[in-house]
């Protein structure tokens, strides 16, 4: 079974959660800040349980590194009452649920079983989003550039005119393009570009 993995840099409320994670059947393990979070993990499938306020980098800043980083983790955030427009803010930054302390365990517990269904379909776009990424920092910024507007449904011609380049040499950037992100098809150049557009 994947992890339930607690951040929270109070020590008896991280241990009464992994209590009570455990005595639901579930492997936890708990961080007492972001920082020592972010060293440890690895994009591994889990689930997070993200305290908004803590000392150091808040749940809020730990949450836009797991963005930039294109991890999928789903991430329940735990906020205190004040917390609750910041935790809304969250959910457009691809939080999976939130609760608001003092909580009921049994509704913790059914956010929880609902995110751990969301984990193989996340950590499987995670893995394409990766490969995305990694074959388009393979291209150069030209390459990037005529990438960008091949998807958009430009033609050789008119990459030409755009760039101020050849026809010829619009040809070779497209070819060596396609090559490096290991796309078939201008349908799968498109798909994979909008992958990374949908997670920036």
């Amino acid at each position: 079974m994947n992890p339930i993995l607690i951040v929270d840099d109070d020590a008896d409320f991280r241990e009464s959660l992994s209590w009570l994670l455990e005595s639901a059947g579930y492997d936890s393990r708990g961080y007492d800040s972001a920082e020592a979070f972010l060293n440890a993990y690895q994009g591994e499938p889990a689930c997070l349980l993200l305290d908004v306020r803590m000392t150091g980098m808040s749940g809020l800043e730990l949450q836009r590194q797991l963005i930039a980083k294109a991890y999928q983790i789903p991430v329940i955030l735990i906020t205190g009452h004040g917390d609750v427009p910041m935790a809304v803010a969250a959910m457009k930054n691809q939080a999976f649920d939130f609760i608001s302390k003092p909580f009921d365990d049994e509704s913790l517990l059914a956010i929880i079983a609902k995110a751990v269904e969301e984990i193989p379909r996340r950590f499987e776009r995670q893995s394409d989003l990766l490969e995305a990424n990694r074959h388009w920092q393979a291209l150069s910024r030209r390459e990037q550039e005529v990438a960008h507007l091949v998807a958009g449904g430009a033609s050789n011609k008119g990459l030409a005119e755009t760039l101020g380049i050849s026809v010829k040499t619009v040809e070779i950037h497209r070819s060596r393009v396609m090559k490096k992100m290991q796309a078939g098809n201008l349908a799968e150049l498109i798909q994979k570009i909008n992958l990374m557009s949908d997670d920036a």
